[in-house]
Formats: structure tokens, sequence, C-alpha cells
């Protein structure tokens, strides 16, 4: 019987650990030669999938979140997988109409198919 190695890489672990409880991560096992085999892209599956699903907004965009009656400013990055990092609030929030766009549009806007103020 000959010998099965298999090796994740860094990130092939980290989206295994960001994964919700009731979640289904996909992972293919290719027979190689030795060589490295990039892993798959990451598909959206977060609060946000659907607006990248749709082409509305892609990884990398930038979001602003910014309450000025409670004197809070926060910026974050959407990610490949349709996420945002609490990590920008500190908590939770419902940004659908929090987090905004560079041209203005909230997240809700996005989803309602609402054009650029």
């Amino acid at each position: 019987m000959p010998l099965l190695s298999i090796s994740f890489d860094s990130t092939v672990l980290a989206r295994l650990a960001d994964a919700d409880g009731d979640e289904t991560v996909h992972i293919t096992l290719t027979p190689g030669t030795g060589a490295v085999v990039a892993p798959p892209p990451v598909v959206p599956h977060g609060a946000l999938a659907g607006l990248m699903r749709a082409g509305l907004l892609h990884p990398g965009a930038v979001l602003t979140f910014d309450r000025c009656r409670a004197d809070r400013f926060s910026r974050a990055v959407v990610t490949p997988d349709g996420r945002l990092a609490e990590a920008a609030t500190g908590r939770p929030v419902d940004g659908w109409t929090l987090w905004r766009l560079s041209d203005g549009r909230t997240l809700d806007d996005l989803r309602r198919g609402r054009r650029a103020v």
C-alpha cells in the first residue's frame, strides 16, 4: 500500500479554524508528483456573500462606520469569504445601514439596488 501524505498550508488551516459550526468547507485532494496544488478559490459564504455573488461588492472593498453621536469611526475591508472583522467595531453590529462604501452607499443600499448618492 502506498504512503499517503496530506499537508495543508497555513491559509487552509486558518480557513478551517474560521469556519462556522454548521458550514461545509470543501477541500479537493488531487494526486500529484510532489507539486504544490493551489487551494481552491474562497467561496463567499458570510453575511455579504449575496452582494459578492451579484458582483455588487468585491473583496478588498473598504467600508467605513461613522457614528458621530457616539464619536466612533471604524474602517473595515471586505474579506474574500464575505465577512467583516468584528474587531473593527469591537462587537457585532447591525451593519447593513451603518457600514458605507467610499461613494456613500450603505450595504442596505446595495441590497436594495440603490445607486450612488
